[in-house]
């Protein structure tokens, strides 16, 4: 798909959404490093390298849902952040519900990247069979990713306390729901 020329409203540099290549995994690889080592946005501990995300994109990409990037301004090798979509849990009954992860480089972070990529995100899955996208926020207190997915149309529809450690304190995880397309308002549009 070509990029979705997407202009965040505030008076920086554009952000251009795109589909991720694998061109793109390198810089992926160090934003992600970054929240995996210094956050509790990620419930992982140790950085997967290259050749995990190279195998983590394929999966989304078999599975029909987008993974984006985002470019400002030609930095970070082209990718200021990233946001993809999987399968919410696998069993069938699920098949209409997928959960999205965004990741922004931390020096760009207020810059409208996040944004950029969650709408653009949200408008891809609302074009396929999905009815339901959840968010779940590592930590209670991460401000910026609840206030973003607020602004995207997400509800708080609870909070799991105490349920990782990572470095050095108990992690609540923040659970965001928003209704794609027609939501629950009517059966599914495929059988299965």
């Amino acid at each position: 798909m070509s990029a979705l020329p997407l202009i965040d409203s505030s008076p920086h540099a554009p952000v251009v959404v795109r589909d991720a290549a694998d061109a793109d995994l390198p810089t992926i690889a160090a934003i992600y490093a970054h929240h995996v080592l210094h956050g509790r946005a990620s419930f992982e501990e140790a950085p997967p390298d290259v050749n995990e995300l190279r195998r983590r994109l394929a999966a989304v990409q078999t599975s029909g849902l987008p993974w984006l990037v985002a470019e400002l301004d030609g930095r970070h090798g082209g990718v200021a952040g990233y946001a993809y979509a999987t399968p919410y849990r696998p069993r069938p009954a699920y098949r209409h519900t997928i959960e999205d992860s965004v990741y922004v480089a931390p020096e760009l972070a207020g810059r409208g990247i996040g944004r950029a990529l969650l709408r653009a995100l949200i408008a891809r899955c609302e074009r396929g069979p999905w009815r339901q996208m959840l968010a779940t926020v590592g930590h209670s207190g991460n401000a910026g990713s609840i206030g973003l997915h607020r602004s995207a149309g997400f509800e708080l529809v609870g909070t799991l306390r105490s349920v990782g450690f990572k470095l050095g304190e108990w992690t609540d995880t923040v659970l965001m729901q928003r209704s794609l397309g027609p939501g629950d308002t009517q059966p599914p549009s495929q059988p299965g």
